[in-house]
């Protein structure tokens, strides 16, 4: 298996590494996964793929939230998944293969502490469920994975001492990456807790009266 990694040297995304043979590792300085013309740059197949990359803000007053705080976390969080995905599935995932992009409980709950982070999340799901099913026809599986809180250096500058929940480490949460990657299914947002692995389900739209 042949597998691209974004935000690949720290957290979640070292540890998706170190269950992988060779796979190539996509970070920051060299290469910007909010830039699309470094997306279109990027050669080779692939049969696997965990857009992973993303950042957060610490902002919890938006009143304080300043223009370039939010471009930042926009490219990092959201234009990667959506750049990347697009690249995966025109170009770099000839014979299909499975996307698996990093959201966030923050994606299906609204988190008050970051509400920037809050957003690119929940647009990150968005894009996974709207985007698989015309995947699918290109022989290619996108899922969401959304963890709980992690035991990694972005948490821990998010929350610092606020957190009083328990925290997975990243080897937990990269299994339960490769098992998403794994399943047959598609356009799902996996749920990501202690001892708890399991694709959400999402209520109905009310329909009109």
């Amino acid at each position: 298996m042949r597998a691209l990694v974004t935000g690949g040297r720290g957290g979640i995304g070292a540890a998706i590494c170190a269950l992988l043979d060779d796979p190539l590792v996509l970070d920051l300085p060299e290469f910007d996964v909010g830039e699309p013309d470094a997306w279109r740059a990027l050669e080779g197949e692939f049969d696997a793929a965990f857009l992973n990359a993303g950042i957060v803000t610490g902002r919890s007053d938006a009143a304080e939230l300043t223009d370039t705080e939010w471009q930042q976390i926009l490219r990092a969080n959201l234009d990667g998944v959506v750049y990347g995905t697009r690249e995966l599935a025109a170009r770099l995932m000839p014979r299909g293969g499975s996307i698996v992009a990093t959201a966030s409980l923050a994606g299906l709950t609204p988190t008050a502490w970051d509400a920037a982070y809050t957003a690119t999340k929940h647009a990150v799901i968005g894009w996974v469920r709207a985007a698989a099913p015309a995947l699918a026809g290109r022989g290619i599986r996108l899922n969401a994975l959304c963890p709980g809180f992690v035991n990694t250096p972005l948490v821990q500058m998010e929350l610092g001492g606020r957190l009083d929940v328990p925290l997975m480490e990243p080897g937990f949460v990269a299994e339960a990456a490769l098992r998403v990657l794994e399943d047959p299914g598609t356009g799902r947002a996996w749920v990501v807790q202690p001892n708890r692995v399991e694709p959400f389900r999402f209520p109905g739209v009310p329909g009109p009266r």
